[in-house]
């Protein structure tokens, strides 16, 4: 099962908004699998997605892909594998 990038930021409430997410990827601040990601990219179980946020790069591996969730099984959608802060 795959899911679209953008959609599966919304629902891993990684970012809160399914637009908003939608203009980060297509502003190129996503990668998926190392690959500059628009929003429609399909995502699956296993790939790794690097965010770069203002201050901060955020890479996660995806464990499990759902429609929906409650906020208690965010945690099983997703692991941080790293978590960077950039200078100012």
């Amino acid at each position: 099962m795959s899911m679209r990038l953008d959609k599966f930021l919304k629902v891993a409430r990684i970012i809160k908004r399914r637009t908003v997410a939608k203009e980060v990827a297509d502003k190129g601040r996503v990668e998926v699998n190392g690959r500059v990601a628009k929003s429609g990219t399909a995502v699956n179980v296993g790939d790794e997605i690097k965010i770069a946020f203002g201050n901060k790069d955020f890479v996660i591996r995806v464990d499990e892909i759902k429609d929906s969730t409650k906020k208690d099984e965010v945690s099983e959608m997703f692991t941080v594998l790293e978590e960077t802060y950039k200078e100012r």
